[in-house]
């Protein structure tokens, strides 16, 4: 496994924190939603972060290590989104 591979997936586990974090937090547009929708959403977000994060493992690992940049921008973005949900400010 070379580092590339294993900053993705820690990265991999802070987005899935950050995921979990504005979930939990009870943010006003999502407790508007009927508890289906509230459900079926948390499982896409979380099926899709998946996702994202498998392909951009199996890409790594096939000799493409300027992913780790891209997830890397993106966990970035998540981060800059999750404090914006989780401060109040959206």
């Amino acid at each position: 496994m070379g580092s590339a591979t294993a900053i993705i997936f820690l990265l991999g586990i802070a987005n899935f924190t950050i995921f979990g974090a504005v979930f939990a937090q009870g943010h006003p547009l999502l407790a508007r939603l009927p508890a289906a929708s509230q459900t079926l959403g948390r499982r896409a977000a979380m099926l899709s972060e998946f996702a994202v994060l498998f392909f951009a493992l199996l890409l790594s690992v096939k000799g493409w290590p300027g992913y780790a940049w891209a997830y890397a921008i993106y966990t970035a973005v998540n981060a800059g989104a999750a404090w914006l949900i989780l401060t109040g400010r959206l």
